[in-house]
């Protein structure tokens, strides 16, 4: 008897619905076919005990299953309870009428129950989109799944709950949540706040014209002046994720399996900080079966490089086009993978490899051809995309014992959302740019005008300071912002010289 069951693929961040046809007929044999990965080919070993586990058996007759598309790729262990299924329901062990009707996904153990899948969401929103009914699936995705509104999502423990739906009529708990209510509720939950920093008021300026205007930084300082303090602190800044973004992100993360059981929908933005020992593959994504690497996990978030000189430069460099094109394409022989990877990159060091710079009481101290060494590490393109350099020192006593708590971050987050709102309005009619980080030579000369007072004022600074011709258009960007947050429609020489200060490795002395 052929039946025919449903489950999915995930490439990317999309998914494409599987056919899994099952024939059992006489003769002896289990053939898999339609290009099945080695975790998919073990399935056997996992059904034939989990159905022996539950008092059911693998059928001692010829058994083919189908994958279609057949030339495509199937990977991973979630295809277990769609194959096993599909043999009891072909095997006539049970009634199975309305299979069809519903996508089932899911990894078996020997015992039957369940283990987690990855890529929940899309598949869910795939189902939605094809019309199917429901989908079953681990209880552990059930959440992550229910966001799609519109379908039927069943969360099980084990095969047997299954069985029992379909074939003895038994009723599956339903998992429903409501993506509104659960989305806005979590959405002021914040893990830090710059409420806890001490001191370090024009630095906590800087990140707040850095998260009004999405701009890139780079916070440069010695060991414990509290740049990773303030850098994990700056997604609480940035304005709210959007429903929309947090579906976004939540698809990413799902593909990768990094949802929590609990959290259904992300509504937090991400904060990604990998150690200096990355390799390029797992920045940007790729592998032999193509994941998202941690841009791309960041996405709608905060990447954070601490430590950057101590990054290999090749990794470094891998950045250049993500940075610019907000996305990642990883090719391969027979297909393409695109994740999204719009995220701010914000990174650290330490002025010269010893730490210290000059500081006459500094325990170590770095010749000058040291620090152009580690320095030279950082390449020009790269620096070309970080809009804001800014020199963090260490705080005094005074301030750290102070009982005082400084502004909360829920505070300097309405004045970030109202600038974001202003450039929001003002990009309405260009395609590709919401913020002032993303604008090119042609908004740049539209929207950052300057009187003739200002533009002495950046000729003298340039001049004086010998700042790089790359510091202009990035100037101009930051004064933006600034302007933005003061709710300013031009800019103003005040705001010019703001921005000038945040461009410390573009003066002579840093880099050649």
């Amino acid at each position: 008897m052929l039946v025919k069951v449903y489950g999915s693929a995930v490439f990317g961040v999309e998914a494409t619905t599987i056919t899994v046809e099952v024939n059992v007929a006489s003769g002896i044999g289990y053939h898999l076919v339609g290009l099945p990965d080695n975790a998919v080919k073990e399935s056997s070993y996992r059904i034939a005990a989990a159905l022996q586990n539950n008092k059911l058996k693998l059928p001692g007759k010829k058994i083919i299953i189908n994958m279609a598309p057949a030339d495509l790729r199937k990977e991973g262990s979630a295809y277990d309870l769609t194959f096993a299924l599909g043999i009891l329901a072909a095997s006539q062990q049970i009634k199975a009428d309305n299979i069809s009707d519903y996508l089932i996904m899911g990894e078996l153990s020997l015992d039957g129950s369940l283990q987690p899948i990855r890529g929940a969401l899309p598949i869910a929103i795939q189902a939605k989109k094809e019309g199917f009914k429901g989908f079953i699936l681990p209880e552990q995705n059930a959440r992550e799944a229910a966001i799609v509104s519109g379908l039927e999502v069943y969360g099980v423990k084990n095969i047997t709950q299954v069985i029992d739906f379909f074939d003895k009529g038994l009723d599956l708990e339903r998992t429903v949540i409501n993506t509104r209510e659960t989305f806005y509720n979590d959405l002021n939950n914040l893990e830090y706040d710059f409420a806890d920093v001490k001191g370090q008021e024009s630095i906590k300026r800087c990140m707040e014209i850095a998260a009004a205007g999405g701009h890139n930084i780079i916070l440069i300082g010695p060991p414990g002046a509290g740049k990773t303090m303030l850098a994990k602190r700056l997604p609480t800044i940035l304005p709210p994720m959007t429903l929309q973004e947090a579906l976004e992100t939540t698809k990413i993360h799902s593909v990768a399996g990094r949802i929590k059981d609990s959290i259904g929908l992300m509504s937090q933005r991400p904060f990604r900080s990998p150690h200096h020992t990355i390799s390029d593959v797992a920045l940007v994504g790729g592998g032999a079966y193509p994941q998202p690497g941690e841009i791309s996990l960041s996405h709608n978030g905060v990447l954070f490089l601490d430590e950057l000189p101590e990054f290999k430069r090749g990794v470094l460099e891998v950045m250049r086009q993500p940075l610019e094109d907000r996305e990642v394409t990883i090719s391969r022989a027979k297909f393409t993978v695109t994740y999204p990877s719009s995220f701010m990159l914000v990174a650290s060091m330490n002025p010269s490899p010893g730490g210290y710079f000059n500081d006459p009481g500094a325990p170590v101290s770095s010749s000058p051809f040291e620090m152009q060494r580690y320095l030279s590490k950082i390449s020009g393109p790269l620096l070309d995309r970080i809009d804001i350099h800014i020199e963090v020192t260490p705080v005094p006593f005074d301030k750290l014992s102070e009982e005082r708590r400084g502004e909360s971050s829920v505070n300097i987050r309405e004045r970030v959302t109202k600038a974001r709102e202003i450039q929001n309005t003002r990009f309405a009619d260009v395609d590709h740019i919401h913020y002032n980080a993303q604008m090119g030579p042609k908004q740049i000369r539209e929207f950052c005008k300057l009187e003739d007072s200002s533009k002495l004022l950046l000729k003298t600074a340039m001049e004086r300071l010998n700042l790089s011709a790359r510091a202009y258009d990035r100037i101009l960007k930051v004064s933006r912002s600034i302007a933005d947050l003061e709710g300013s429609e031009s800019i103003k020489g005040d705001h010019i010289s703001e921005a000038i200060q945040y461009r410390s490795l573009d003066r002579e002395g840093w880099l050649a």
